[in-house]
């Protein structure tokens, strides 16, 4: 295997030999300028270009890999005429495809490029020799004899282990040769070496250059102002983001964020206008280029075989509908409507860049401008005196940074549009600024389950909190937090929605301490309802969590302390001022009142627990008990459910009455049995007669006993189930709701 790999070498440096000089092509190429630019956060990117052409074909170039999504996507707007077709060749590489399909990092043979280049014509230089022909198949053989090696001295012959039987085919021979002896491929194609170098560039991510040519087909005037819009893939815009506290650490803070935009489309982004949208837009690949076949039932012998049969006619006098005729008469305007659909697009469609400048922004919602710089650039202006430089201060941040965008809602997105355009070149990457307002945040103590990491399990995080009034999302994202004047710690932000708040972790606080302790307990079972024997039961379930902050400050604090949910059913009771509600837990505030170095805070989650039982249920006897006795019952209540408790205890004890005899009946049974053998076992010993007779007596006593518990056992039997029809009377129409553990007012609903 080894040796086949190396005599892979020779053909892989003979066909990357000529693919020193390369020229990268941009990812598309057109006529049109590139005005607009979208950019998403799900890997695509709209493209919108815009000019004139004079001749009646429009030409895009396009990566191939972009081909797929140009196709789905391209909206082609002429105003002086219509598009009537849209045109692209087949995959140029199919014929070439298959001699590399199989190969991937740490795979692929010789052999199987070979394979792959049936029909094909070679030149193979072997050590007897050049062998040319067109490729017909190439063999795997195992422990074959090589006929050209010469015999071992102890008579067997030398065979390969493993090797490959090559067949050419040139004129009327057919040659076979072993590829083992093959230490040159020379491909007679030069159209196949190449392709084969574009696949290999392909394979090691140099793809950019293969192009597919779309021909768009215009009619009407002989010039045509065009619009051309697609989506194809593009990296997507990251944001990172600044948050500047005020000095006593509450209050007014600075909000800033950046996006940074790569370009990677092959082509410069000369003056454009920049979109950036944030949100979740669905976006997919879908193979539109590659020619698809769907294998079909080939019918031919049944079409012969028809035969028809001779069917006797029918006559209908039912009248024509006369709306249905109308409709199927009525021409469809195919026409008018993609002319409809052409206004609005053009009515929708961004303005020339003549004009574009002019009323821009009308229907946005502006954004504080500040400087003209992203990080901090400097301004011409006359700075405030102060008495004591005190490093990055806010107002000097705010004032330094130009965050000339927009923002607007489109379709619930966020999209961030750039007042200035931007010029960004291929293979670079450009930070624009997109957000410089005041919001509301303050520095406090977070502490989570597990702490802040390890080694301070105990310990609370550092976190900022601010609510975001900016009005709209804010996308995941790092984000610095600066205090007194300088860098104090960063944190990463989940997706932040308009008018929410966001907790960002930015530090950890080593000298406070977080404890808690946990009991779980179980509520007393009552009867909340009974409806016809059935009692509805409630129980509740309790978690109590207790929660203790210690550190060395006196002078007041407070913690946040994320409070895990027990279960979906547990509710918490009696929430402390100041808790948030969170999809899978509680944000509760432990106050360390100042002067002290300890604070505590008890909190207890309840799940009520309902669930049935029958009247029969032998803990429904204990529950009427409680409940008839209950200091909230009314007088008609109890006069209503005393004869079920006293019938119910009634059925219990003949219940245990009638289980005690039949108790006692099974031992008799069983002694009655027991001495039945032993009178079987002795039955031919003649001088057994004293004891048969003592059996025999006792035997007749265990039958007696039997007999008579069995008497019993009925008549408590057809007692209980007097009682049971009694109770069951009783209990047709009875409708009883009891008092709940929270009403304890003495009401109960009937």
């Amino acid at each position: 295997m080894k040796s086949a790999i190396l005599r892979c070498l020779p053909l892989f440096l003979l066909l990357t030999a000529c693919g020193n000089q390369r020229t990268k092509l941009p990812a598309t190429e057109s006529a049109l300028d590139l005005e607009r630019v979208v950019l998403y956060r799900n890997g695509v990117g709209y493209f919108e270009r815009h000019g004139e052409v004079d001749d009646d074909v429009l030409r895009i170039r396009v990566r191939r890999d972009q081909i797929d999504d140009l196709l789905k996507s391209l909206t082609v707007i002429d105003k002086n005429g219509r598009a009537l077709s849209i045109s692209m060749p087949l995959d140029p590489e199919s014929w070439a495809s298959a001699a590399l399909s199989r190969l991937a990092p740490g795979r692929g043979s010789l052999a199987e490029i070979l394979d792959g280049l049936r029909g094909t014509e070679v030149v193979l230089h072997t050590s007897g020799g050049r062998v040319r022909g067109r490729l017909v198949m190439v063999e795997r053989i195992v422990n074959e004899p090589d006929p050209d090696r010469k015999q071992r001295g102890d008579g067997r012959d030398e065979t390969s282990s493993r090797d490959w039987k090559v067949t050419l085919f040139e004129g009327d021979r057919l040659k076979v040769v072993r590829l083992s002896k093959v230490t040159d491929v020379t491909l007679v194609d030069g159209d196949l070496a190449m392709q084969l170098h574009r696949r290999l560039d392909a394979s090691a991510g140099e793809g950019m250059f293969q192009q597919v040519e779309v021909t768009i087909r215009l009619t009407g005037a002989s010039s045509h102002d065009l619009r051309v819009s697609y989506v194809v893939a593009a990296p997507m815009w990251k944001p990172t983001y600044r948050v500047v506290l005020p000095k006593d650490g509450k209050g007014e803070a600075l909000l800033q964020g950046w996006a940074v935009v790569d370009n990677t489309s092959g082509e410069d982004w000369t003056s454009i206008d920049l979109s950036l949208s944030s949100g979740e837009p669905i976006a997919f690949r879908y193979d539109l280029h590659t020619p698809r076949t769907v294998t079909r039932a080939d019918l031919t012998v049944a079409g012969v075989r028809k035969q028809a049969v001779v069917a006797v006619g029918e006559t209908t006098w039912q009248e024509e509908d006369e709306e249905s005729s109308k409709d199927d008469d009525m021409p469809y305007e195919v026409d008018g409507i993609a002319a409809e659909a052409a206004d609005e697009t053009v009515a929708n469609a961004p303005r020339s860049r003549s004009r574009k400048k002019a009323g821009r922004g009308s229907d946005l919602k502006s954004a504080p401008i500040g400087g003209s710089a992203a990080f901090g650039a400097p301004i011409q202006a006359q700075p405030e005196p102060e008495p004591e430089r005190i490093g990055v201060a806010q107002d000097a941040l705010r004032r330094s940074t130009q965050a000339s965008a927009r923002a607007k809602q489109v379709s619930g997105q966020t999209r961030f549009e750039l007042q200035d355009e931007v010029t960004v070149p291929n293979g670079s990457s450009t930070m624009v600024a997109i957000l410089n307002e005041s919001v509301e945040a303050e520095e406090t103590f977070l502490f989570r389950p597990g702490g802040a990491g390890y080694g301070y399990e105990s310990n609370p995080y550092r976190v900022v909190r601010f609510k975001n009034t900016t009005g709209f999302v804010l996308e995941p994202g790092p984000i610095s937090i600066y205090s007194g004047g300088s860098f104090v710690g960063e944190g990463l932000s989940e997706a932040v929605g308009a008018g929410t708040s966001a907790t960002i972790p930015f530090a950890v606080e080593p000298s406070i301490l977080v404890s808690s302790t946990l009991r779980h307990d179980g509520g007393e079972m009552h009867i909340i309802r009974i409806v016809r024997g059935v009692l509805e039961v409630e129980n509740f379930s309790r978690a109590e969590t207790t929660w203790t902050v210690r550190g060395r400050d006196k002078t007041g604090y407070t913690v946040l302390v994320r409070q895990q949910k027990s279960g979906g059913s547990y509710v918490l009771k009696n929430p402390p001022k100041g808790t948030e509600t969170l999809p899978n837990a509680y944000l509760v505030p432990v106050v360390v009142p100042k002067g002290k170095l300890t604070g505590t805070l008890k909190l207890v989650e309840e799940t009520p627990s309902t669930s049935t039982l029958t009247i029969w249920d032998s803990r429904a006897v204990g529950l009427l008990d409680k409940l008839v006795v209950h200091a909230s019952i009314t007088p008609e209540i109890r006069k209503k459910l005393q004869p079920v408790v006293d019938l119910r205890r009634e059925l219990g004890r003949i219940d245990t009455l009638i289980a005690g005899l039949q108790q006692q009946k099974t031992e008799a049974d069983q002694r009655l049995g027991e001495t039945r053998r032993n009178l079987d076992a002795i039955k031919k010993d003649l001088a057994a007669g004293a004891l048969r007779k003592k059996l025999s007596n006792r035997m007749s006593e265990f039958f007696k006993q039997g007999n008579s518990l069995s008497r019993e056992i009925i008549e408590l039997q057809s007692k209980r189930l007097e009682k049971k029809i009694e109770l069951e009377d009783t209990l047709e129409n009875l409708d009883i709701r009891a008092p709940s553990r929270a009403n304890k007012d003495g009401k109960s609903a009937k």
